[in-house]
C-alpha cells in the first residue's frame, strides 16, 4: 500500500499505536501524569520535568475517545484524499501517444514514453524511506498540508511542460510527495480505532481505496484524450480537482495523532506556567539524524537478512506491480487485437478497478478468519494466529491473480471478444486487493513486537514502488518477441511461483518466527539482539 506508494496503508499501525500508549496495546491503559525527577538515568532536564500524559482514560482530547461521528468524518476524509491523490500517477499513460509527438519521443524500440510514470514511483520509494521521519514530528495535519501543497505546484509545470525532461523530473517529485501523503494519511486510522475489530473496515476501506486510486487514472482520464484531445487538460484537470478540495481538507482533517496533541499541551503549559512539562516521547526521542539513518538503513538491513520479509516484498511488489505493466501491456494487446484508439485502454483498465473494489469484500471475512483463529493459537492462547492473515490470499494469488493472467493470456485472440481478456484483468485486480492488504497486515503483525513493523513494512512498499516504475518498461519487448499469449503466460508463470509463499508461511511460520531475532515468536522475542536494538532505541 503499498503501497502501497503504495503505500498502502496498514504500514504504520503497530508505530503509530505505539506512539500513544508507553506498552504499545491498542487499548488504552490507566493514564496519569508522574514526576520522574528520581530517575538516576534521566537526564538533567528529564530529572526536573513532569511528563504529561492523559487527564484521565475518557479525556476527550484523546483521538480515541472522539464520538464515533467524528472520528467517521475524518476517517471518510482520509479515505477520499487516498483515492483522488494517487490518480495523478497512472493519468499520463492515456496521453503517451500524444505526448511522445510533441516532445519527439519514440517509442520504437524501448517505451520511452513511460519515464515520466517510472520517475513517479521511484520518487514514492524514496521520499516515504528518507522524509517520512520529519513528518512523525509535525503530525498529521500540518504535515499533510506541506505535501500537499508542494504536490500542487508541482502538478502546474506538468501541465505547461515544454519538454519531456520536464515532465519526468516534476514527476519524481509529485510521486515522492503521494507517498507521503499516503503514508502520512494512513496513520489516521490506528490514530482513532483502537483495536483491530474496529480498524478491520478503515484499514480493508484505505487499501482499496489507495489500489483503485492508482488505477484509476486511465479510466478516468481516457475521456479527456477522446473528447479533447490535448493532453494538457489531464492535468488542467488535476489542478482544478485538488485545488477545489484543498479546503475541504483544510477544515475537516484534523490531527490525530495522541503524542503531536500532548506535545502541544506541554508547550503550552510551558509557556502558560513557567514549569518543565514535557510528553515522554519529547524526552525519550531520538534525535532526527538519528531517526533519518534508521529509517533509511534498516528497511534495507531487514529486507536482505529477514527471508520471510524478503519473499513477501516480492510477492506484493509483483502483484502491485502489475497495476503499472497493464497501462503497457493493454496498449499493445487490445490497439493490435481490436484496432482500439489508445485512449480507448483507459476504459479497458477499468476492470481492475472493478477487480480490486470485489476484492475488498473478502479481505473483511479474512479478518474475521484472524480475530477467530485465536481461539485454536497453541503458540499464545487466546491470540489470533499471525498466518492466519494469510487464509485468503492463497486463494487471491492463485485464482485471482495466477489465473487472471492465464485467462488473459489465452484469451487474446481476435477471434474471442475484447470482453474475454479483460475478465482477466479484473480477476488479476480482484486478487491484487487480497494479496497486498495480506501482506501488509501480516507483516505489521509479526514485527509489531520488536517495533520494526513500520520498517519492514517500508522495504515492501518501497520494492513495491521499484516493481512499479521498471517491471513495464519489459513489457513491449516481452510482448512484441515472446507474443501476446505467451508474454502474459510467463508473468502468470511467476505469479504462480510467488503464489506458493503463503502457503509456506502458513505451514512453517511459526519456525520462520521462531528463528528471527525481530519477529513475534511466542509472545516474545527470541534473541538478545532484539532486545539490545530495542534498548538502544529508548
Amino acid at each position: 500500500m503499498t503501497t502501497p506508494a503504495a503505500g498502502y496503508t496498514a504500514e504504520r499501525i503497530a508505530t503509530n499505536n505505539s506512539s500513544h500508549y508507553h506498552d504499545g496495546r491498542t487499548a488504552p491503559p490507566p493514564i496519569a501524569s508522574q514526576d520522574r525527577g528520581n530517575d538516576s538515568n534521566s537526564s538533567s532536564v528529564e530529572k526536573d520535568s513532569t511528563v504529561l500524559e492523559w487527564d484521565s482514560p475518557s479525556d476527550p482530547g484523546n483521538p480515541y475517545n472522539w464520538p464515533v461521528a467524528r472520528k467517521r468524518l475524518v476517517t471518510g476524509i482520509a479515505l477520499l484524499s487516498t483515492l483522488l491523490v494517487p490518480i495523478n500517477g497512472t493519468s499520463i499513460t492515456v496521453a503517451a501517444k500524444e505526448i511522445n509527438l510533441q516532445f519527439g519521443v519514440s517509442d520504437a524500440t524501448f517505451p520511452h514514453s513511460y519515464w515520466p510514470v517510472a520517475s513517479w514511483s521511484v520518487g514514492g520509494a524514496l521520499f516515504v524511506i528518507v522524509f517520512l521521519p520529519l513528518m512523525e514530528d509535525v503530525g498529521i495535519r500540518i504535515g499533510f498540508m506541506i505535501s500537499y501543497v508542494f504536490f500542487f505546484l508541482m502538478i502546474i509545470p506538468q501541465a505547461l511542460a515544454n519538454n519531456f525532461a520536464t515532465l519526468i523530473i516534476t514527476r519524481f517529485f509529485s510521486g515522492g510527495c503521494v507517498a507521503l501523503l499516503a503514508n502520512t494519511i494512513a496513520s489516521v486510522i490506528p490514530d482513532i480505532w483502537a483495536d483491530d475489530r474496529a480498524r478491520s473496515i478503515p484499514v480493508g476501506l484505505y487499501i482499496v481505496t489507495y489500489e483503485a486510486g492508482n488505477t484509476l487514472g486511465p479510466p478516468m482520464f481516457a475521456g479527456v484524450m477522446q473528447y479533447i484531445g490535448n493532453w494538457r487538460w489531464i492535468f488542467y484537470i488535476q489542478l482544478i480537482m485538488y485545488g477545489a478540495l484543498a479546503p475541504l481538507f483544510f477544515l475537516l482533517l484534523k490531527e490525530t495523532r495522541g503524542n503531536v496533541i500532548l506535545r502541544r499541551r506541554a508547550k503550552q503549559l510551558r509557556k502558560s506556567t513557567g514549569k518543565s512539562v514535557y510528553t515522554a516521547a519529547e524526552l525519550n526521542q531520538a534525535p532526527l539524524y538519528t531517526r533519518l539513518l534508521k529509517s533509511t538503513t534498516r528497511p534495507a538491513y531487514l529486507l536482505f537478512t529477514e527471508p520471510v520479509l524478503l519473499a513477501s516484498t516480492l510477492w506484493s511488489a509483483f502483484s502491485f506491480g502489475t497495476v503499472f505493466l497493464f497501462t503497457q501491456s493493454t496498449a499493445q494487446v487490445f490497439t493490435s487485437l481490436y484496432g482500439w484508439e489508445e485512449y480507448s485502454i483507459g476504459y479497458v483498465q477499468g476492470a481492475v478497478v472493478i477487480g480490486e473494489i470485489i476484492g475488498w469484500f473478502p479481505t473483511l471475512y479474512s479478518s474475521h478468519l484472524y480475530l477467530k483463529s485465536a481461539s485454536r493459537n497453541t503458540e499464545v492462547p487466546g491470540r489470533p494466529i499471525p498466518e492466519a492473515r494469510l487464509y485468503l490470499s492463497v486463494f487471491g494469488s492463485f485464482v485471482g491473480i495466477t489465473g487472471g493472467m492465464f485467462v488473459y493470456a489465452w484469451t487474446s485472440y481476435p477471434s474471442l471478444p475484447w470482453i474475454a481478456p479483460t475478465i482477466g484483468l479484473g480477476m488479476v485486480g480482484f486478487g491484487i486487493q487480497v494479496v497486498v492488504t495480506a501482506v501488509a497486515d501480516y507483516i505489521t503483525d509479526i514485527y509489531a513486537a520488536s517495533g520494526y513493523a513500520g520498517s519492514a513494512v517500508s522495504a515492501v512498499a518501497a520494492g513495491e514502488n521499484v516493481v512499479a516504475a521498471f517491471l513495464p518498461l519489459a513489457a513491449q519487448s516481452m510482448y512484441i518477441n515472446l507474443g501476446f499469449q505467451w508474454a502474459s503466460t510467463l508473468l502468470g508463470l511467476l505469479a504462480l511461483l510467488l503464489s506458493f509463499a503463503p502457503v509456506v508461511f502458513i505451514l512453517f511460520g511459526r519456525q520462520f518466527r521462531a528463528r528471527s531475532p525481530f519477529m513475534r515468536a511466542g509472545g516474545q522475542l527470541k534473541e538478545e539482539v532484539a532486545d539490545e536494538e530495542l534498548k538502544r532505541e529508548v
